[in-house]
């Protein structure tokens, strides 16, 4: 794990100020990577790459980035890790190895077949930068799942790149300006979706895709060499037909295979366990593959509402881990809250950011590297919302007649006997929003676009923020979805493209590694993501409970009641802290002037918002975070947006 950052411009600065520019912009992220750091500039210094170096693999200087290749021809920098390198040396032409690197062995790779083919053959999660110095091209990729980041742009006459958006300021051409678009997708969703980014003009690589940069001042397309779309649709025409003991059998092996081959490290390694299903099922794999105990973290509230520890605690026990657990107060998760800006380089509202930093630290002080159970959820389906929803989207069709076309008539007669009344008045404005989200449910014809309207924070996003146009996102792009049959597949697949990479793994990677902790996702093994389509819906969802087979894996190492109860995940009780400890924090951030020199956001709005909020007349606790998060992220970059 690591930070990667640097530059191509037409403007060659020498070879000193790249150096300089590059060491800079490796500063910025040097939180990924405090192990060590280097620069790799070009003779006229129009190429720069930066590594910054968290040592997970040959610890030795023989694994140091940017890397060269045995012919010469290319520099390399790049963070994650190819799991399968050891595999890919002995289908490798025979060489003298310098050490015994994955960053050593992709190099090789590249050179035997070709950028797209070293892609192809790796398993691992990764996010790299290579200049290829016969032809002077500059070439950017990233994982399969979008583990890693990797954030890009062309900037007057430059193309610049890094891990964080914030390498990118430190470029001294680069002027950030607020993308009002992304802006408006940040409240509709807690995050900001690939391809777009809080900035104008800068993007995120898409996950499983290249991009190959010919010239320092054209923005090429990026190309993919795997493709979710492509793998579901496999898996949908071949879907798998042994009985359910085969399947149950044929998943538990390709995870455990998955976990073998992410245990491989050079330094201490532990895993996240929550005593959910999913994280449970990780460690008890992992420790029947391993001789000593594996080494597990959780932590707990002193809130039982939001506490897990326990339940944690019962599974450790019982597969017989190390287990260390921190109870943290309600103050430890507040006094992080000032300091998010810094830590996620774009607005981002998912409070479930609190506990992971701080399970995340605790980890790090005994291990470097962790494995989570991630994905579990939105490949096997176990989200409730997709039992809810899909009920809803079901009756909305059955609807879809005289009765549905009077519901909209009822509705749009409702809402204009409330929209000229003042929404000073709490009942009127909750009468007014439900009407129109009723009125968008039933003007759907697309069960993608339902299931868009039905998950959003906030469905109305340019109430908020003026002269916003909100871009085409993953999971509004409907032409580039596959046909679904049963639409819990299609929900299962939207949260794949866009909620589990553009929330949960960004969640978890910025969170860790502002620890300096490496985090594995087991499940995201693309191969365990192809086998997961190939499963028939009933043995992923039945009667209502998600996460069927992984359940009956998990049956054979941890007792049932262990585990069956609510899902709590890492809650937050925010109503409680912005009635009470968080509420100056937010005053001052919520401040009229400070609103209206921001720029950004509707004072008058965001100001009703606030007091209905703090008055108890009514509580929308979610969209006020994105709020403030949107408004603190702001203050602390002082971009005028």
């Amino acid at each position: 794990m690591c930070g990667i950052a640097g530059f191509w411009t037409s403007r060659p600065m020498g070879m000193q100020r790249a150096r300089e520019v590059a060491n800079a912009m490796g500063l910025r992220i040097k939180h990924r990577g405090p192990d060590a750091w280097r620069e790799w500039v070009d003779d006229d210094g129009a190429v720069a790459l930066a590594h910054r170096r968290l040592s997970i693999v040959d610890l030795s200087s023989a694994g140091s980035q940017p890397m060269r290749s045995a012919s010469g021809r290319f520099e390399l920098v790049y963070n994650g890790e190819i799991y399968n390198h050891a595999e890919l040396r002995t289908q490798l032409p025979s060489q003298e190895w310098r050490g015994h690197s994955d960053t050593e062995t992709l190099l090789a790779a590249i050179e035997h077949w070709g950028f797209e083919g070293a892609l192809r053959k790796s398993i691992g999660m990764f996010a790299i930068a290579m200049w290829d110095r016969k032809l002077r091209q500059l070439t950017l990729a990233r994982d399969r799942m979008g583990e890693k980041p990797l954030h890009y742009g062309v900037v007057r006459g430059s193309v610049i790149f890094a891990s964080e958006l914030k390498a990118l300021r430190a470029y001294p051409d680069f002027e950030p300006e607020v993308n009002r678009g992304a802006a408006s997708l940040m409240l509709r969703h807690c995050y900001v979706p690939a391809p777009h980014t809080i900035f104008t003009g800068v993007f995120k690589l898409p996950p499983g895709t290249f991009a190959v940069f010919s010239s320092s001042t054209d923005l090429p397309e990026p190309v993919s060499y795997w493709s979710l779309r492509d793998v579901a649709e496999s898996g949908l025409a071949t879907r798998f037909g042994g009985s359910e003991v085969e399947a149950i059998d044929a998943v538990e092996q390709q995870i455990e295979s998955a976990i073998a081959i992410q245990r491989e490290a050079d330094v201490p390694l532990g895993a996240f366990l929550s005593g959910g299903v999913d994280s449970s099922l990780i460690v008890a794999l992992m420790q029947k593959q391993s001789r000593d105990r594996v080494r597990t973290f959780t932590i707990g509230f002193d809130e039982p509402r939001f506490n897990e520890a326990e339940h944690a605690k019962r599974v450790a026990q019982h597969l017989g881990t190390d287990h260390t657990e921190m109870y943290v107060s309600g103050k430890d998760a507040l006094d992080l809250v000032p300091i998010l800006p810094t830590l996620y380089c774009e607005p981002f509202s998912d409070a479930s950011q609190l506990p992971t930093i701080l399970v995340s630290r605790i980890a790090r002080r005994h291990v470097t590297v962790a494995l989570s159970g991630d994905a579990g959820d939105e490949l096997y389906g176990g989200y409730t919302r997709y039992g809810v929803v899909g009920e809803a989207w079901r009756n909305a069709r059955a609807r879809r007649s005289w009765f549905g076309r009077s519901q909209l008539a009822f509705f749009s007669t409702l809402r204009a006997s409330t929209k000229p009344v003042s929404h000073t008045h709490s009942s009127i404005a909750r009468l007014d929003e439900f009407a129109r989200k009723q009125i968008s449910l039933l003007r759907c014809k697309d069960s993608g676009d339902y299931y868009r309207i039905q998950v959003a924070r906030n469905n109305y996003p340019d109430d908020l923020i003026g002269g916003a146009i909100e871009p085409l996102s993953p999971i509004a792009n409907v032409s580039d979805h596959p046909n679904f049959s049963q639409f819990d597949e299609q929900m299962m697949y939207l949260d794949q493209v866009s909620y589990l990479p553009d929330d949960i793994l960004c969640k978890v990677d910025r969170a860790a590694m502002s620890a300096g902790l490496e985090t594995r996702v087991p499940l995201l093994d693309h191969r365990v993501v192809a086998q997961a389509w190939s499963l028939p819906l009933e043995m992923k969802r039945r009667d209502g409970v998600g996460k069927w087979i992984l359940r009956q894996i998990l049956d054979r190492y941890v007792p049932r009641n262990l585990i069956d109860r609510p899902k709590v995940g890492f809650s937050v009780p925010l109503n409680e802290w912005l009635a009470g400890p968080l509420r100056p924090w937010a005053e001052d951030l919520l401040e009229p002037r400070r609103l209206r020199e921001g720029g950004l956001l509707k004072t008058e709005v965001v100001r009703r918002l606030w007091d209905d909020q703090v008055s108890g007349r009514r509580q929308r606790p979610f969209q006020v975070w994105d709020i403030l998060m949107l408004q603190a992220w702001l203050q602390n970059q002082h971009i005028p947006s």
